[in-house]
């Protein structure tokens, strides 16, 4: 079992507004990456689960990360 960098994206529904999400992640798999997602979300900006529609999630390599913090804990980034 070894540990892959996955891209979700997305959209989510709040006050009758769309909001476009993308987030890089470290998972097991796909399904691991997608709960993540929806937890996450559900906890930071308080949407339902029903209200965000996963449209992507694709492994990527580590040097596409856009996330300074997940760079360098992958070690592609030093922290200089």
């Amino acid at each position: 079992m070894s540990v892959k960098v996955w891209r979700v994206t997305g959209v989510y529904q709040k006050a009758k507004r769309k909001f476009r999400f993308s987030k890089d992640l470290v998972a097991v798999n796909e399904g691991q990456a997608k709960e993540r997602v929806l937890s996450e979300l559900g906890s930071r900006h308080r949407v339902k689960r029903r209200e965000i529609t996963i449209q992507e999630t694709k492994e990527i390599k580590p040097e596409e990360v856009r996330s300074l913090e997940l760079r360098r804990l992958l070690g592609v980034e030093s922290a200089e």
